[in-house]
């Protein structure tokens, strides 16, 4: 076979690709692929970053290992086990007549966790803020649902991102599942009842979520570390050393609660009339 002298294989480099395409007449031409796939450099330039970035010094988010001692941590177990339950049997019950609601809990699972993976660590409060994702999961696929997806995402980031604690797992779940969870959406179906836009309704879901969040997680700081002092006196403390990272995170979540739905009512409104018939009535 004759190859023209362009195509000859001295022209080939390593990671050069050389196909062969047959045409009629017993011809055939040569093609040359240059270089790796286009898609190997993105996934290798986004593999490099996640390794630089997994290399630097981790901070403790949410409340960190060993700040609750071991009464106050049973007990946010104890607390937060029963919705734990409740949105495994909710999850079961659904997924029976809704086949496609598992891989959009997953799908909003994931959006949990990366969103609650950006750490501004806070000193004073022995935690850190961060935004959190369960206003906006909470009004897509409801809050018992939000409750496992946050659960999840907490238990993969302390096991391997030395992003909170196992001990403090229960209190982590309850401030950013439940507190988060169920403010986000109640906020959202009362302001939809009270005829605001959705737009509106989200970004309210999403604000005082994230703020929830935090006041549930200084109730369990202050509740564990205010020993002789005044209970009321270290709530305060910790909620004004929120303040100044927690109020913009507050706002910023909103917006990503709105865009998010926003872009689902824009593209899929389907989607949010499956999951209307669970628990987003």
């Amino acid at each position: 076979m004759y190859l023209p002298k362009k195509y000859s294989s001295q022209s080939l480099k390593p990671g050069d690709k050389m196909s062969i395409r047959f045409l009629e007449r017993g011809t055939a031409t040569a093609f040359i692929q240059k270089g790796p796939p286009r898609m190997l450099i993105p996934a290798l330039t986004t593999a490099a970053v996640l390794i630089v970035l997994a290399s630097g010094p981790a901070h403790a988010m949410h409340i960190s290992e060993g700040i609750l001692p071991v009464p106050w941590a049973l007990f946010w177990f104890a607390l937060s086990t029963p919705f734990l339950i409740l949105g495994l049997r909710n999850l079961n019950a659904r997924s029976k007549s809704e086949p496609h609601l598992k891989a959009m809990v997953a799908l909003v699972g994931s959006a949990v966790f990366i969103i609650s993976c950006m750490p501004i660590p806070v000193p004073t409060a022995g935690t850190c803020s961060h935004p959190c994702g369960t206003g906006m999961a909470a009004i897509l696929i409801g809050p018992t649902l939000t409750v496992l997806v946050a659960s999840v995402a907490l238990v993969l980031q302390a096991l391997f991102l030395a992003h909170g604690g196992l001990t403090t797992l229960g209190a982590d779940i309850f401030s950013m599942g439940v507190a988060g969870a169920f403010t986000g959406y109640g906020v959202f179906f009362l302001l939809r009842k009270l005829g605001l836009s959705w737009f509106v309704a989200a970004f309210a879901a999403g604000l005082i979520s994230d703020w929830a969040t935090y006041g549930a997680t200084s109730l369990a700081l202050a509740a564990a570390l205010h020993s002789d002092g005044s209970f009321s006196t270290m709530f305060w403390s910790i909620i004004v050393a929120f303040v100044p990272t927690q109020v913009p995170l507050g706002i910023l979540e909103g917006f990503i609660t709105a865009g998010a739905y926003s872009f689902i009512h824009t593209r899929r409104p389907e989607y949010l009339g499956m999951l209307a018939k669970g628990e987003a009535r």
